[in-house]
């Protein structure tokens, strides 16, 4: 399937955009990072991010080698006759000739058409037995030097949050707010820069690699868990419903988890790619 091309003020809303033109999920797509939105003075985002995407293509079968499905086998009997794959007219082959050049015709070369699909099945054992922890700690490398590289201290922690998801937690002195950008736009490409370094060394998928610094997302959830609230009483007391800034998936889905607890309301998202939304809305 030919590359699909988006441009987004995030990689993270860059990424839904194709995956929604694609019509696929994370895992069943191909994503190449173009350009990345550039921090400058004072954390501020200067330029977008531009991506590229596709549909992971299958391993296609090998060609048999021959010119086509009769090709080769037309081919080996003229050779056999020795005369170009010409007969003159009422000649007729000998039945047991006929015989002995179909036992002599080469065997099919099976072990060559299977090495495709035994590769294939290779590289998923090898995805099915990489675990969480040994793609977290190639993660943990990476973080660790790109630390070191921008100058600043901190500490990478592997911190388990379920059983099939785990956290990068950085922390240290001051100087981290930088990656994490206005409104956690640098901390979401971060995110997914972590996540493609893994991928690079696991053929695995490695959405369950989340990557936090200073607790911003534990300060972000809390915070937009309280603004929820509000918003919520306000929609109650007025009957009206109420639409939400634009946010990214993670903050959209921080809102729907906080106002699952409180009665009266509704949620839904609206919108498409970076205008995407949530709306709080009286309950039925």
């Amino acid at each position: 399937m030919e590359w699909v091309e988006v441009t987004a003020k995030s990689l993270e809303d860059a990424k839904v955009r194709a995956l929604s033109q694609l019509g696929v999920a994370e895992k069943d797509a191909e994503i190449q990072v173009l350009e990345e939105p550039k921090t400058g003075m004072f954390g501020r985002v200067k330029g977008e991010a531009r991506l590229r995407a596709r549909v992971t293509p299958s391993v296609p079968r090998p060609r048999r080698q021959g010119g086509g499905r009769n090709g080769g086998r037309n081919r080996n009997r003229s050779e056999e006759r020795g005369d170009g794959g010409r007969k003159e007219q009422g000649e007729k082959s000998p039945k047991q000739n006929s015989n002995k050049k179909k036992n002599d015709r080469p065997a099919k070369p099976k072990t060559e058409e299977a090495a495709p699909k035994r590769r294939n099945e290779k590289e998923q054992d090898m995805a099915d037995g990489i675990t969480l922890e040994e793609q977290a700690a190639v993660g943990k490398e990476f973080l660790e030097g790109l630390v070191a590289a921008l100058g600043l201290e901190a500490t990478v922690e592997i911190r388990p949050l379920e059983d099939d998801l785990v956290e990068l937690a950085l922390d240290g002195a001051e100087g981290l707010g930088v990656l994490v950008g206005p409104r956690g736009t640098t901390l979401a490409a971060l995110q997914d820069v972590t996540r493609t370094v893994v991928q690079g060394r696991f053929p695995s998928k490695t959405d369950r690699i989340l990557v936090d610094v200073a607790r911003y997302r534990e300060r972000r959830v809390a915070a937009l868990g309280r603004f929820t609230a509000q918003v919520a009483q306000e929609v109650v007391a007025s009957g009206e419903a109420q639409a939400l800034e634009p946010m990214s998936p993670a903050d959209r889905k921080a809102v729907h988890d906080a106002a699952k607890d409180i009665e009266g309301i509704d949620t839904r998202s609206d919108g498409e790619g970076p205008g995407r939304h949530v709306v709080i809305a009286p309950a039925n």
